[in-house]
């Protein structure tokens, strides 16, 4: 199964994440390792918000990665959602 994880992020994200981006990388390169995360970037305007997408079993894979988050913990994501996602092409 794959899920979408979604983040709106707070304004001057680019400035603000300095002292927490090398967590979230850190974070986002282990589930990579792990097979849990299969792509992830922000959008390209501002950053406003970025999309991960995950293969997993359950969406409490992506929940925990959620709850680990420095860009979460910090106040940095002012909104995530997680979505279950029926891939018709590619996966």
């Amino acid at each position: 199964m794959y899920y979408l994880l979604s983040y709106d992020f707070v304004e001057n994200m680019a400035d603000r994440r300095v002292p927490y981006r090398a967590g979230h990388l850190a974070l986002a390169s282990a589930a990579h390792a792990r097979g849990d995360l299969v792509l992830a970037g922000a959008f390209a305007e501002a950053p406003a918000g970025a999309v991960l997408v995950f293969r997993a079993d359950q969406p409490s894979v992506v929940e925990q990665f959620v709850a680990a988050d420095p860009y979460v913990a910090n106040g940095l994501v002012t909104r995530w959602q997680v979505r279950a996602l029926q891939v018709a092409f590619g996966g």
